[in-house]
């Protein structure tokens, strides 16, 4: 006897429709998602919408769904649009609604200067369910890569040949037209690989005008120190000391390049060798929570400490949090000898931030037991008092602490929800970017606090 198998009609009728809330279930974290986002004020979501013209999707529904992906780490406009039509937790989002690539990619672009409001929103739920300990937060940068290639740098000399080429190209091709059409004919239309050199050529010309604004920027500057060294001379009656200005043709940096697809992406260096990206500044809390968010285009973290702590306090009160922050912990990329420590810590905030590289900085920590004592001299250095406090037990503790919690994070983020890359393009887009992808991820600390599944 043949064995048995459970088995299916696909064409068979239902006697009644099944409901969409049947399709996921009670546990899914896209119900909580869903619940979050309606916790938040979209006002401004809504406001930016006219009156007239066709009605657009719903901002709570496209921003349920934009957090939802972002947290699967999926964020191409194009792959949301076909899991809107292929995944059920999507499509139980948007009620079985099929928003294409275009609206997403539109509503993203159209609400960007609001992420920052969401990320406040977020860190206001967190607040209110006990996850936000302000007292101590650790600040860190890591290097994410822009969408764009290192390959598409170009010098000015570069750019001017290039530009020559792909012109006596377009010359050779409207000579070779006219024998073929005449020329008073069109033709065919053009080949579809014509429009995109066309707007390559643009790219590469708005690079060029980039490049040599720069430069002549860099001259007018040098020429203005030679004139104030001048002038001084003249004023005093003796030659100043020190090194003489270049000669403003020597000034220029002829090997200075321009990215033609991201113009403010830069070129920055990491363990694993060079990107062409943005450096992305987080403070966390112990338990890992993000309180401010940035990116900037500087290479290195040393001018980020002062914006990124006003940043912090900034977003606490927009958030509504009035609990200030007792300290700061921050390795060695943001110090230096003329830090003003005493303007930082006016409003009771302490900063402890590693004067060595981290590896030398532990060894000194193990190295000397016993803390420091007696009364701190009033001719120390910033640098003498900083390194004070990283031998006392206080500042043994909480330097341990800041691999623990702020590094983790990036981790988590590239790793765990697969953002390895921004996808958008410009400073402003990447900002925006940046402050919605760490929103998901206080989301996903505050999914797991009350326990929803979450799904692989």
């Amino acid at each position: 006897m043949a064995r048995g198998f459970i088995s299916g009609d696909r064409n068979q009728l239902l006697l009644l429709p099944p409901s969409v809330d049947q399709w996921v279930p009670r546990n899914h974290m896209v119900r909580f998602i869903l619940e979050t986002v309606r916790q938040m004020d979209l006002t401004a979501f809504y406001n930016s919408y006219a009156s007239e013209g066709a009605p657009p999707y719903d901002p709570e529904m496209m921003l349920s769904v934009l957090i939802y992906a972002y947290c699967r780490g999926k964020r191409s406009s194009r792959k949301i649009a076909k899991s809107c039509e292929e995944e059920l937790p999507y499509r139980w989002l948007t009620v079985n609604k099929t928003p294409d690539h275009c609206a997403i990619a539109r509503f993203r672009a159209r609400h960007e200067g609001l992420m920052k409001k969401v990320f406040s929103e977020v860190l206001c739920l967190c607040a209110e369910v006990g996850l936000v300990k302000v007292g101590e937060v650790f600040l860190d940068g890591t290097k994410v890569k822009a969408n764009a290639s290192l390959c598409a740098n170009r010098t000015l000399d570069r750019l001017n040949k290039e530009i020559e080429k792909m012109l006596e190209e377009a010359k050779a091709r409207d000579e070779e037209e006219d024998r073929r059409h005449g020329p008073t004919r069109r033709g065919d239309e053009l080949p579809e690989d014509l429009e995109d050199p066309a707007s390559r050529l643009a790219r590469l010309k708005e690079a060029k005008e980039r490049l040599a604004a720069k430069a002549e920027a860099e001259r007018e500057e040098q020429e203005k120190k030679i004139r104030d060294r001048e002038k001084e001379e003249e004023e005093t009656g003796r030659k100043k000391r020190g090194r003489k200005p270049k000669d403003p043709a020597d000034a220029v940096d002829e090997e200075r390049k321009a990215n033609v697809t991201d113009p403010d992406s830069r070129i920055m260096k990491t363990r694993r060798g060079y990107l062409q990206g943005f450096n992305a500044q987080a403070v966390v809390t112990k338990n890992q929570i993000i309180l401010g968010a940035e990116v900037t285009r500087e290479e290195n973290d040393l001018h980020q400490l002062e914006p990124m702590i006003r940043e912090t306090k900034e977003s606490l009160v927009e958030a509504g949090i009035d609990k200030p922050i007792k300290t700061c912990t921050a390795d060695t990329g943001y110090w230096k000898d003329d830090l003003p420590l005493q303007d930082i810590e006016r409003d009771g905030l302490k900063l402890l931030i590693a004067v060595k590289k981290d590896r030398k900085q532990r060894e000194q920590c193990r190295e000397e037991e016993s803390s420091p004592r007696g009364r701190i001299p009033d001719n120390a250095t910033p640098r003498e008092r900083m390194e004070r406090r990283h031998r006392t037990q206080w500042g043994k503790a909480l330097y341990k602490l800041r691999g623990q919690t702020v590094e983790p994070v990036f981790g988590q983020i590239k790793a765990g929800m697969g953002i390895y890359g921004f996808l958008r393009r410009g400073l402003r887009a990447v900002q925006s970017e940046w402050k919605l992808i760490c929103a998901c991820h206080n989301l996903m600390k505050l999914l797991r606090a009350f326990r929803v599944v979450v799904t692989p």
